[in-house]
């Protein structure tokens, strides 16, 4: 009961991190780049702030693994961030958890993680529910290069949950990639607007803070008792969060289809979780 708690905790921080994202850049008009950027800087300084707290013990597994960390980390954050310049969001959404599900399954599968036939079909049954949620209803162009970003940060947020998985101190863990995580992102700045706002700013800080930092430092917790085929299954849930949070902060609309959407999606982990 405990694991399930934090993991819909976790997944709850995910899909607030999707709203705070959707108010600051659409509601208060900021760069979507500049928010990342900002995001990024508000994750490192709470999350040392914790560690500090903690008595500020830098993570231990070598400077390879940090800089693995990290680099995934920011690749997820870069190719995000510019995807959904061109990307609708719905699409975005479908490209990103189906590329995290590939990424991770292949992940356990090379580490000789046993994938029962009863968690691919859960996994199959949740990723029917995400494309019912995401799917555009009416014809749309996806331009090659939004696509491949996204496919892209669906790499690097797999690979960054793989790594999770050998982490003894997920708190500093978080925060070492979080700060090695910050220069690599700086040249995004390049391609940065003139968009922003104070409220922008505060949403893109409490994203940082909070809903990324904190919530990536409970994932790496979970992400070793959950293992790499079932941590991918249970993140497919995000989008139906998403789209509720948005229906209640951004009275965006939801009807049969996302009823439908997440019946199958919750069916699905559901499934995925069984053991026979």
């Amino acid at each position: 009961m405990q694991l399930f708690l934090l993991s819909a905790l976790t997944m709850a921080a995910f899909a607030a991190n999707s709203v705070l994202n959707r108010l600051g850049v659409a509601a208060f008009g900021m760069d979507p780049v500049l928010f990342a950027v900002i995001r990024v800087a508000a994750g490192v300084a709470m999350l040392w702030l914790l560690v500090l707290a903690q008595g500020g013990r830098w993570p231990g597994g070598g400077w390879r693994h940090r800089i693995s960390g990290a680099a995934s980390l920011a690749l997820y954050m870069a190719g995000f961030s510019l995807a959904y310049l061109t990307l609708d969001a719905g699409v975005g959404a479908l490209i990103l958890f189906g590329g995290v599900q590939i990424t991770m399954f292949a992940g356990a599968a090379l580490a000789g993680e046993r994938i029962t036939p009863l968690r691919l079909a859960g996994a199959a049954v949740a990723l029917v529910g995400l494309v019912v949620l995401v799917w555009p209803s009416e014809a749309v162009v996806v331009p090659p290069q939004g696509i491949a970003l996204m496919l892209a940060a669906a790499f690097g947020w797999g690979v960054y949950s793989l790594l999770g998985r050998s982490e003894d101190t997920p708190l500093a863990a978080t925060a070492a990639n979080f700060v090695i995580c910050f220069p690599l992102l700086l040249p995004l700045l390049f391609w940065a607007g003139q968009g922003w706002s104070w409220p922008g700013v505060l949403a893109a800080i409490v994203a940082g803070a909070v809903t990324s930092g904190m919530g990536y430092a409970l994932w790496y917790q979970l992400v070793p008792r959950l293992g790499a085929t079932r941590a991918a299954v249970t993140q497919l849930s995000v989008p139906v969060i998403a789209a509720f949070g948005g229906a209640i902060v951004l009275s965006e609309p939801v009807g049969i289809r996302f009823a439908i959407a997440a019946a199958l999606v919750i069916g699905g982990i559901a499934m995925s979780l069984l053991r026979r």
